[in-house]
């Protein structure tokens, strides 16, 4: 009875873990000209949709006074703002070409993307 009681527990541990780190789907957030992020503890909206050939504005807000949060990197774009606390940045870009293009915090802990079509 008591390998029965493990192994089960063990099958809904595998399947948590599955859903908690596999299983989430990220909400796309379509950006129509521009789109406000908010930075605390991350990014939110973490996945933005822009249009390719179009200038797009992202205004991040950082409420977080979280050092690792100051800055906003977009290396594809070769773009790197300081995020002062408590007011907007905007940073604009126009994209040339479709893909995804991943952004981040200054120490890379904190990420996001732009999916560009």
């Amino acid at each position: 009875m008591d390998k029965i009681l493990v192994t089960i527990m063990g099958l809904l541990g595998i399947a948590f873990t599955y859903w908690y780190f596999l299983g989430k789907k990220d909400d796309i957030v379509e950006a129509k000209g521009s789109v406000d992020i908010k930075v605390e503890g991350g990014y939110s909206p973490s996945v933005i949709s822009i249009p390719k050939g179009k200038t797009t504005k992202l205004n991040f807000t950082r409420t977080d006074p979280s050092s690792c949060l100051e800055e906003v990197v977009l290396s594809d774009f070769k773009i790197k703002k300081f995020l002062p606390l408590d007011q907007k940045t905007t940073v604009e870009i126009m994209p040339q070409k479709s893909g995804t293009f991943p952004f981040s915090c200054g120490m890379n802990m904190y990420h996001g993307k732009l999916i560009v079509h």
